[in-house]
């Protein structure tokens, strides 16, 4: 055990199994730690970091908007929120945005907003229908959106009715509208701590003729596939859904803790001063990273290169589930949200994830067995062909019969 291990297991409550090295500072795909060992990094912060780390961009943003204020409550009129603000709903759809510090609390709002709509708008209606090992949070009220028994476990659960819905099954979710009358349907497009699921077209074609034919909310959580994550800016525009709410946060603020919803024209006259608020959001500074965030990716041609980059990346993934069909069930996610589903235990994967910490390599693992990719759209193909390569020569070395 390090000294910076035996200080946070003295001093920070272990809410988190923490992998064993201290990061001193980021460079563009690439974390050091304490000790000057570089890592590539392939999750980035779990979703957050899609520029990569100290990216030009974001350090003229911080510089920028440091030197004018840092806070000023929601008080005044903040114009790096506002002008964010407007680019959201102008590459999504027409709304308007309430801002927030983190996906949880953007899930928050959320249920907030629902609950507003049912009482004004939606009489005879109520609860959410939601997907069977879904993630939307981890406070309270996002705690019963969630449904994941070792994350909700037996804490005090709030009182409103929710829908569970196995992902994809188109049957299930048109049973589950007909017979309970919810108000709202609540998806992540690609359920990302629930092993990187994709919603299939046929899902998501009917979840939104539901929608719109029984005068139920389309709801979508884009907190992990937003930000170009998986080739647009937000998943949803790969697919039919017209959303009535948007969930945001991650890579929207640039590395600083940002997030929010879109409210569409249904709901963006329901909330009213003393509906809702918070002290910090928007933070003028992650705002300010938040517009460095759009200008890369939409005026500098992040978008497209990422997309390029993903491509490559899926190529070499392909290539090693036909070579290795023993070890890798199934690729699945899109664009640079993917995840690797093992036929190997619990136990052999979180290994791999820590043999390649070793080899300077940064994975995730969720769902136990599935490695799960979330890699900066900065990625290039030379370290894309470092990972493929490393996975393919430790699959051989350690997997092969």
């Amino acid at each position: 055990m390090n000294e910076w291990q035996r200080l946070d297991e003295q001093y920070i409550l272990p809410t988190v199994s923490r992998l064993p090295i201290a990061i001193e500072r980021g460079e563009g795909n690439y974390l050091i730690d304490t000790d000057g060992n570089r890592y590539l990094d392939l999750f980035t912060g779990l979703a957050v970091n899609v520029l990569g780390h100290s990216h030009p961009a974001i350090l003229r943003a911080l510089e920028e908007q440091g030197k004018k204020f840092l806070h000023i409550s929601n008080l005044f009129l903040n114009p790096p929120a506002i002008r964010l603000a407007r680019r959201l709903v102008e590459n999504s759809f027409p709304g308007k945005v309430y801002f927030a510090n983190s996906g949880a609390e953007s899930t928050e709002a959320a249920i907030k907003l629902i609950h507003k709509w049912i009482r004004t708008e939606g009489k005879g209606k109520d609860g959410i229908v939601v997907l069977k090992n879904s993630f939307h949070g981890r406070t309270l009220g996002a705690l019963r959106l969630t449904r994941q028994p070792s994350v909700y476990q037996d804490f005090p659960r709030l009182d409103f009715p929710i829908y569970e819905v196995e992902p994809n099954d188109v049957d299930e979710l048109i049973r589950v509208c007909e017979t309970k009358r919810p108000a709202a349907i609540l998806v992540e497009p690609i359920l990302g701590a629930g092993g990187v699921l994709p919603l299939s077209g046929a899902f998501l074609e009917t979840m939104g003729d539901i929608c719109r034919k029984q005068h139920i909310l389309c709801c979508v959580d884009e907190i992990q596939t937003g930000m170009g994550r998986t080739g647009t800016l937000f998943a949803y525009q790969q697919t039919g859904l017209q959303p009535d709410l948007l969930l945001f946060a991650k890579g929207i603020g640039g590395g600083l803790p940002l997030g929010g919803i879109i409210a569409g024209h249904r709901l963006s006259h329901l909330f009213r001063p003393g509906d809702h608020g918070t002290t910090f959001a928007p933070s003028p500074l992650s705002a300010a990273l938040g517009n460095a965030v759009l200008d890369v990716l939409l005026e500098e041609g992040l978008l497209e290169k990422g997309r390029q980059a993903a491509e490559h990346l899926w190529n070499r993934l392909r290539a090693l589930k036909q070579k290795h069909p023993d070890v890798i069930r199934d690729i699945r996610g899109k664009g640079m949200m993917i995840g690797i589903h093992t036929k190997r235990s619990p136990e052999e994967i979180r290994r791999l994830m820590l043999d390649f910490l070793k080899e300077g390599i940064l994975v995730n693992v969720t769902a136990r067995t599935v490695i799960r990719l979330l890699p900066p759209l900065t990625l290039t193909r030379e370290e894309i062909d470092r990972f493929a390569d490393a996975l393919d020569e430790y699959i051989s070395a350690r997997f092969s019969a």
